[in-house]
């Protein structure tokens, strides 16, 4: 597996994006993720959005981070907001998602941010799974789901201020 910066908006990250929105709809039964994505979101320095290709060149798995700062939705200066962490069905289990979060924490990190957040819902236990395993705790809600009751916030400093 190799893992490539592309824009949000490359052939590969929009296929890939469909398909975990899809998933999520099918979790959760309502279209999928609403929140507002731009491409420009992940582009660099202010993000970063990521591809992990197979040997064959196939796209497998995805994530992306953007920079957030103290605003109305909960985000504190200094946030990269995780977003779109997904694997293929058939290459899950192969440690594929713990290898992309660590190449977007040290990208967020490289970039100067202090802490990584993510948000995540209850119906998604593999995802709650990892994050805890990766040093992830419980912080206060926020983005655009922090007013439901199937959301789940989380966080990871990245460096100290």
């Amino acid at each position: 597996m190799y893992i490539r910066p592309v824009r949000f908006d490359h052939p590969d990250a929009v296929k890939l994006n469909d398909e975990v929105q899809a998933e999520y709809h099918l979790r959760y039964g309502d279209g999928g993720d609403a929140t507002a994505l731009d491409s420009a979101d992940f582009d660099p320095p202010r993000g970063v959005y990521l591809i992990a290709y197979d040997a064959h060149d196939r796209p497998v798995a995805t994530g992306g981070w953007r920079s957030q700062d103290s605003n109305d939705e909960g985000n504190e200066d200094g946030d990269a907001e995780l977003k779109r962490m997904y694997v293929i069905e058939e290459m899950r289990g192969r440690g594929l998602a713990r290898r992309m979060l660590a190449a977007l924490e040290e990208d967020a990190r490289m970039a100067g941010r202090v802490r990584m957040v993510l948000e995540t819902g209850t119906k998604q236990p593999e995802a709650i799974a990892l994050y805890a395993s990766s040093g992830y705790e419980p912080c206060a809600r926020f983005g655009y789901y922090r007013h439901y009751e199937e959301s789940r916030c989380f966080a990871k400093k990245l460096r100290k201020v």
